[in-house]
């Protein structure tokens, strides 16, 4: 497994080892001890599973309190995926990273507590993969405008199919202090 760096601290794209013969291939996409011994988080306790098509933009959703770190991957097609830092007090508060991930690149992005987390889909259709630290929690469930000018995220959608749950999130400026995340050094 190869951790690669992002512009945002804790946030980590994670290239697994992959073992292929002409029978196809395999590879680890999460071991506890591993994760471990490169700090990343040894327990998760929910995953989620989400099919979308063409066109479609999640996101950029959090869950404050209780906020959840995300190992994101894709099963099937492709996605260009966002984190954006909204931990109050943080050097990179409101900056943002992106990764495409998809089947053929097997590429994870690990998405730490204190970030908002979206996707746009560029192939036909996607499966997108998440494994959750803490368990989905409706009263804590939040969000951002996916457009959001403050932030700036370079999407590669001029007009993404949203929910309207996406499509009326706030802008970061909007967010009450209390309904983010504070940093801790």
């Amino acid at each position: 497994m190869k951790l690669v760096e992002t512009g945002l601290p804790g946030c980590l794209v994670i290239e697994p080892a992959v073992f292929g013969d002409e029978r196809g291939d395999f590879f680890e996409t999460w071991n506890a001890e591993r994760f471990a011994q490169h700090g990343l988080p040894a327990k998760f306790v929910q995953s989620n599973v989400s099919t979308s098509v063409k066109g479609v933009l999640r996101g950029l959703h959090y869950q404050w309190p209780r906020p959840q770190g995300k190992l994101v991957g894709v099963l099937e097609g492709e996605v260009y995926d966002v984190a954006v830092d909204i931990r109050r007090g943080s050097p990179t508060f409101g900056r943002w990273e992106a990764v495409v991930l998809s089947a053929q690149n097997r590429r994870q992005f690990w998405i730490p507590e204190g970030f908002a987390h979206g996707f746009a889909v560029l192939s036909e259709r996607a499966v997108f993969s998440y494994l959750c630290t803490d368990v989905y929690v409706k009263d804590a469930d939040a969000g951002l405008r996916w457009n959001d000018g403050d932030i700036g995220v370079d999407w590669p959608l001029s007009a993404p199919l949203l929910s309207p749950k996406d499509a009326n999130a706030p802008l970061l400026a909007d967010v009450p202090a209390d309904r983010l995340p504070v940093y801790a050094a």
